[in-house]
């Protein structure tokens, strides 16, 4: 994968940002992080728990702050969808570093992640359209699997397959949402 586990060469320009994956004791900063775009109803809420039991999906990107101490700033996920597609969820920022590319990282190494499981698309549920179109993501309507595997999808009890599948028990959740799609 291609993340950065903070140690680098002697003499080797210390990263600007370190993306890795998400480890137990990150999940209540995830929630964190993710806390004030629920509340806007651009993520959805989940409970503390949520983050637990799908930390192993997360990367999270730290920043140094003034002391060079390292903090969680970014976190992102790759949920796998089916066979060939996954989606990227709950991809958030602090508020306070933004436009510093942190998030970006988080993406181009979530994608790097759904290329090394052999995936060939990525799916992402969005506001933020401009940001996933420059990583190559373009606007798709509907949903981008056949109708045997939307059928098998149907049984899921997740609320973001439900999302991808755009049912109408989580329309609330996605007004305003583009739906988009990276071909890998």
């Amino acid at each position: 994968m291609s993340t950065t586990s903070g140690a680098y060469p002697e003499g080797a320009q210390r990263p600007s940002v370190i993306v890795r994956p998400a480890l137990p004791a990150d999940a209540r900063r995830i929630f964190e992080l993710v806390e004030p775009y629920a509340a806007e109803r651009i993520l959805i809420d989940k409970d503390l728990i949520a983050y637990f039991e799908s930390i192993q999906e997360f990367l999270v990107a730290e920043l140094p702050d003034d002391d060079g101490t390292w903090q969680v700033v970014g976190c992102g996920a790759l949920h796998v969808l089916w066979d060939d597609i996954a989606e990227v969820r709950t991809l958030a920022v602090h508020r306070d570093v933004q436009r510093r590319g942190v998030g970006r990282h988080v993406l181009v190494a979530l994608v790097e992640r759904a290329r090394e499981l052999g995936l060939q698309r990525v799916f992402c549920l969005t506001f933020e359209v401009d940001f996933f179109r420059q990583l190559g993501f373009e606007v798709i309507e509907g949903t981008p699997v056949g109708t045997d595997v939307y059928a098998q999808m149907l049984h899921s009890h997740d609320d973001g397959i439900a999302e991808f599948l755009d049912l109408a028990r989580v329309k609330p959740n996605t007004l305003g949402n583009s739906r988009m799609l990276l071909e890998l």
